[in-house]
């Protein structure tokens, strides 16, 4: 069994996220999506908040398992029996980050290869970061996040709106 780990941060898990995941479920018999447990990095969504969106968001797909984990990834990947590691290639400027951490991760674990997805044309341009702009300003992100992923980021930048739309329903 091609076990992958698909490792990030995932503050918040996005479209171009869940498009690399599909791809490489194409190719892999089982995909770990791995949350990384940053303690120097200020994130919106706790973890086990994260774990949970994504969750909900593959739960129709057989193939994807997701846990977080802390520590070096190769460790977790040795863990799991994880051969790969899937990472995804947005711009040229990911290049460069992406080949240092390779470089180590095959320095630590000479058998773990790393497969580089390149972003789809339509989410080349998209991060995180910016899923989390456009929320805070209340703008439309159902083009950028999965919809239980829009909501959440709805709620934590207007709490009160949220609160109202709710009780509503």
């Amino acid at each position: 069994m091609r076990i992958a780990v698909y490792p990030g941060s995932f503050d918040p898990f996005t479209n171009g996220h869940l498009d690399i995941l599909e791809r490489a479920a194409r190719v892999f018999d089982r995909i770990i999506v791995a949350v990384l447990v940053h303690p120097s990095k200020s994130a919106l969504f706790t973890t086990n908040k994260r774990v949970k969106m994504i969750s909900e968001v593959t739960k129709g797909h057989k193939k994807v398992r997701v846990v977080h984990f802390n520590g070096l990834l190769v460790d977790f990947c040795r863990q799991v029996g994880a051969c790969v590691i899937i990472r995804g290639l947005r711009a040229v400027s990911d290049y460069e980050y992406e080949l240092q951490i390779f470089a180590v991760n095959k320095q630590l674990e000479p058998d773990l290869e790393t497969v580089l997805l390149l972003a789809s044309p339509q989410y080349s341009f998209l991060s995180s970061s910016i899923a989390k702009e456009v929320a805070r300003y209340d703008g439309d992100v159902s083009t950028l996040v999965p919809p239980v992923v829009a909501e959440e980021l709805r709620k934590a930048f207007n709490p009160r709106r949220g609160k109202k739309q709710e009780s509503a329903q």
